[in-house]
């Protein structure tokens, strides 16, 4: 039985979203039909979207967040203790912890966890920039890094490094599982953690 192929556009549409995380090419041929059955009302405003974000999405110089200003409104906003600084592998994690509403301190985006697997080396990470703003009038620091075994190799580092600048380090405690990740855990369990972080 001879099997109807999908025109090179349609196939390209289908390659891209099976990129994303958690859709897999079923998933994403699925993701697929629908967009194009809803043209209109899904797949032109979305196409519209993605451009329009590619355009105006920036890094942020100071902590690495995404936003369309760079540095980013949470940099910017004054009601944010900037004594208190809380480093995250990656840009999820600081938008899970927004979503929590937990932190009012300001954030350090590393852009990933220490991997020698990865190849990704002390140098691929954004600690030197860390070190600076430690030393512009941060108090504490809390490592808020995912449970997993390059995350802690990642803590056990930024201690080392943390070490001779004087500065309170801490850590998220209980709450958040061994090999867990922030982005999936919920409000409630990000709220423990925080409330729970204790001295190194």
């Amino acid at each position: 039985m001879a099997t109807h192929s999908a025109g090179p556009e349609i196939e390209r549409l289908i390659q891209l979203l099976a990129k994303l995380p958690g859709l897999g090419p079923r998933s994403a041929r699925r993701a697929a039909l629908t967009l194009l059955k809803k043209r209109e009302a899904l797949l032109e405003p979305l196409g519209a979207a993605m451009r329009e974000a590619a355009a105006a999405i920036r890094v942020c110089e100071i902590c690495g967040n995404l936003d369309t200003t760079s540095p980013c409104a949470l940099c910017r906003d004054p009601r944010r203790d900037a004594h208190l600084l809380c480093v995250v592998e990656d840009v999820a994690d600081l938008w899970a912890l927004e979503r929590a509403g937990v932190f009012r301190g300001k954030y350090h985006v590393l852009g990933g966890a220490l991997s020698a697997l990865d190849g990704i080396t002390p140098e691929r990470l954004n600690v030197a920039s860390l070190l600076k703003r430690v030393g512009e009038g941060v108090d504490e620091v809390i490592l808020a890094v995912n449970a997993t075994v390059e995350g802690q190799t990642t803590a056990h580092y930024l201690m080392d490094m943390l070490a001779a600048s004087g500065v309170k380090v801490t850590r998220l405690a209980h709450g958040v599982p061994v090999g867990g990740e922030l982005d999936y855990l919920d409000e409630g369990t990000l709220n423990a953690a925080f409330k729970a972080r204790r001295a190194l």
